[in-house]
């Protein structure tokens, strides 16, 4: 009775407001939907009653795509867990696990530097490439010499580095090298730096890239960890470290089941506790399942099924030819530029006999199939004020042009279409987008016949009317 009764109350708080295709439907889920697409910021806002309607239709096409197994497909579920991951995967490295990576860096590092502590040291290099002939390497020293007995007679440091060092990176800043802690350098400039207190200068040192003078600036111990808390965690962030602890954080969760769980597994466990405990993830989840869902049904339904109708479109088109009449006339054809006289009735003739919509393809090939140009070429279907050349040159107009360089010679070709279209191709962006709708409301029609609805009125007056 406990149990029943706890079912209940859970019922009354989080009531069903409607089902479809025998789905139900909880208020908070469409409270989620209504407030997320009715925000401050949406010019066209519903009402509850307007937002029920577009609301059914959107579930009772997930439920078609559900039932042609479109939830099945390899893309789909791919595709979705690209956006899943996005929201749980960095739950698996929360902001203890990326302390605790923090922190295990820091003492790996602790641990490499060890009694030796850092070095902030500055230095003179006097370059010289491996396998370098022997006059030039003894040059080298003898520079190298040169400017340590300099400065052994008090010379600043800092000056010569900036002058004499072949150490572009460093000379700039008067040879002064950042903090180094031991590896991180050649080992025969780690061992005389090293044994350097601060102050204090190295003779002439040799390395497998010249002579140095080393001189001391400072030495230290690491720092505390709370001191170096924030430029770890930065570091952490540039390098990619959290991606890392995620994958092995979720690498260990498949090896602790055993062999029972694959990765896939361990992320879709993850989503289902989160979702559990924060109801917006669980409807943004359920909201990218739904839409990739939504749109590949669309797609096959009316979208790209209009798109490639031809034989539709055009049986569309001339049973509604009078919603495409225009209140001004338009010029079907091109305005074009060649360079010889010749060429404008050749243009002519190249597509006097060939289809509209192939006038750019033919053009191209006979014209401009090699590296000189001999035509520029604009085509469309033109009404007064889209171009000034057909402005001109058909319209009539007194316009201005400007010349196209290395083109002289303008003309135009084509016909003057007064209020109607030659065929839906004139117009095709605007019929594809009408036979689509009438497409949508023809499928919405079938799916309303095909699957029940149930909306609980009741429930619904309740939305956004409750107390939390």
């Amino acid at each position: 009775m406990l149990l029943c009764g706890g079912m209940a109350c859970a019922q009354v708080e989080d009531p069903v407001v409607m089902k479809v295709n025998g789905v139900p439907v909880t208020r908070s889920e469409f409270e989620y939907s209504y407030n997320k697409n009715n925000s401050a910021g949406v010019v066209d806002k519903k009402t509850v009653d307007e937002y029920v309607d577009m609301f059914v239709n959107y579930k009772l096409k997930v439920a078609a795509a559900i039932d042609a197994g479109l939830d099945t497909l390899p893309s789909f579920k791919q595709e979705f867990a690209l956006y899943r991951d996005q929201e749980v995967r960095p739950a698996f490295a929360d902001s203890t696990a990326i302390l605790a990576e923090a922190r295990a860096i820091y003492d790996m590092t602790k641990a490499h530097i060890g009694s030796r502590g850092l070095i902030k040291p500055a230095h003179i290099l006097i370059y010289v490439e491996q396998k370098a002939p022997t006059a030039k390497y003894e040059e080298a020293r003898r520079t190298a010499d040169s400017l340590y007995s300099v400065l052994k007679g008090g010379a600043d440091f800092a000056a010569l580095a900036r002058k004499c060092s072949q150490d572009p990176g460093s000379a700039k800043n008067g040879g002064e090298l950042p903090w180094l802690q031991p590896g991180q350098t050649l080992k025969e400039f780690e061992d005389a730096a090293y044994a350097l207190s601060p102050g204090e200068m190295s003779g002439v040192v040799k390395s497998p890239v010249g002579f140095h003078i080393i001189l001391m600036k400072a030495r230290k111990q690491l720092e505390p960890f709370d001191t170096l808390k924030p430029d770890i965690l930065r570091f952490i962030e540039m390098r990619g470290i959290r991606e890392s602890v995620i994958d092995r954080n979720i690498d260990e969760a498949v090896k602790a089941s055993g062999g029972k769980l694959s990765s896939e597994d361990v992320v879709e466990q993850k989503a289902e506790e989160l979702s559990a405990k924060d109801q917006d993830l669980k409807y943004l989840l359920q909201e990218y399942h739904d839409g990739l869902l939504l749109y590949e049904i669309s797609n096959r339904t009316v979208w790209e099924k209009a798109a490639r109708d031809e034989a539709g479109l055009e049986a569309y088109f001339k049973k509604n030819k009078k919603r495409y009449y225009w209140s001004e006339p338009r010029y079907k054809g091109m305005v074009y530029h060649v360079r010889q006289k010749a060429d404008v009735k050749a243009v002519r003739k190249c597509v006097e006999d060939v289809p509209f919509s192939k006038w750019s393809d033919v053009l191209r090939s006979t014209f401009n199939n090699d590296s000189v140009l001999r035509v520029r070429v604009e085509k469309g279907i033109f009404k007064e004020g889209d171009n000034a050349f057909i402005d001109k040159m058909v319209f009539k107009k007194d316009v201005a042009v400007t010349p196209l360089k290395d083109f002289p010679i303008d003309a135009v070709y084509g016909k003057l279409l007064k209020k109607k279209p030659d065929s839906y191709e004139d117009v095709r962006g605007l019929v594809t987008a009408d036979y689509q709708e009438m497409l949508e409301k023809r499928w919405v029609a079938e799916l309303r016949e095909k699957y029940p609805v149930e909306i609980y009125k009741d429930v619904l007056e309740t939305v956004n009317k409750h107390s939390k």
